[in-house]
């Protein structure tokens, strides 16, 4: 009798657990069988699998093949079961969020198949209580905006296109630093991951060659005694194959300027370990360390450079950053003019 009762409640629960899934628990189960695959790095079996998620094993079959319509590589073998071999570069939070390894930059993370601009959704996050660092990611941008408000083209599946959240406690303590330190991060994780020879334009532009690959907008809200957060919008064209004509002698992409496709998951994330560890360090003030290196892969200087004082324009050669990060202009007479923000344009990039 007890036995009997024993064996109608279990049916009774997995027909629970199948109804569950028809509900939509089948996306949780691909999320879990992901998990478990990574973690062993080798072949976890099919039984294991099943047990894990209280599930038959024909249930797992079902979700291992859908993950392999999504994209994914997964071997599997006899007695052995299955083995993750590769992922697709899908910008979701599992993907994103595997192996990332930072404390608080994109641990939280919202991904959009389309959205106007990624700062915006940021700005109205913030202003809803969205954690410190959390990450907005869009496959496409319909209103991207660069500086002084020009249009940043964000087509889908080809670039990369986030905006990082950081609240007050995160920030250095010259805010307006953080530019200059998002541009260095995302100049190291191109080189590292793309292998493409990458520099940066003063202050945070990226680029290969001569050509623009990413652009970097910092929006803050403050009050009058304090920042209460800034957004950081980073925008990459990275595996875009072709360029309308009016921007070829401009802009370019990591495919172009490599030769070869990136994964966009791999840059974002380490980009994200680059930032948060540049932040830490540069908390008080830009150290000796930042800007040695941000010097030496700062393409202005050197250069000849133009920009605007007082409605003038004014022209001469980039010298140095300041410990401030600004730069030191030396003017054809001898005198030296400190550029803190601005245009600047320089001298035989972007087509100047």
């Amino acid at each position: 009798m007890a036995k009997a009762l024993s064996e109608r409640l279990r049916k009774i629960r997995i027909a629970g657990i199948i109804w569950k899934r028809k509900a939509g628990n089948s996306v949780a189960a691909k999320e879990e069988i992901l998990r478990a695959l990574r973690e062993s790095g080798g072949f976890v079996s099919g039984e294991e699998l099943s047990a894990r998620l209280h599930v038959s094993r024909t249930a797992v079959w079902k979700d291992v093949n859908s993950l392999r319509e999504e994209g994914y590589g997964i071997d599997s073998a006899t007695n052995r079961g299955y083995r993750l071999v590769s992922c697709p570069d899908r910008l979701s939070p599992e993907e994103i969020g595997a192996g990332l390894g930072t404390e608080f930059l994109g641990r939280k993370a919202f991904c959009y198949a389309s959205i106007d601009s990624t700062n915006e959704e940021a700005k109205r996050r913030a202003l809803a209580g969205a954690p410190n660092g959390s990450l907005f990611v869009a496959e496409r941008q319909t209103g991207g905006r660069g500086r002084l408000g020009r249009t940043w083209d964000s087509p889908a599946g080809t670039g990369l296109w986030f905006t990082v959240l950081l609240r007050a406690g995160s920030l250095p303590l010259r805010p307006t630093a953080t530019t200059l330190l998002a541009g260095l991060a995302v100049c190291g994780a191109v080189r590292s991951v793309s292998g493409c020879d990458a520099a940066i334009k003063w202050p945070n532009d990226i680029v290969a060659g001569t050509r623009k690959v990413c652009g970097i907008l910092a929006e803050m809200s403050a009050e009058i005694d304090r920042v209460e957060f800034m957004v950081v919008g980073i925008g990459i064209n990275v595996n875009t194959a072709s360029f309308p004509e009016g921007l070829r002698e401009k802009a370019t992409s990591l495919l172009l300027a490599s030769g070869k496709p990136v994964r966009r998951v791999a840059l974002l994330q380490e980009i994200l370990r680059r930032f948060e560890a540049l932040l830490k360090a540069n908390a008080a003030a830009l150290t000796p360390e930042f800007l040695k290196e941000y010097t030496r892969r700062c393409v202005t200087l050197g250069r000849r450079v133009g920009f605007r004082r007082g409605g003038r324009k004014l022209s001469g050669t980039a010298e140095k950053i300041t410990p401030r990060g600004e730069l030191v202009v030396r003017l054809p007479d001898g005198r030296r003019e400190t550029v803190f923000s601005g245009e600047v344009s320089v001298q035989g990039i972007y087509g100047e």
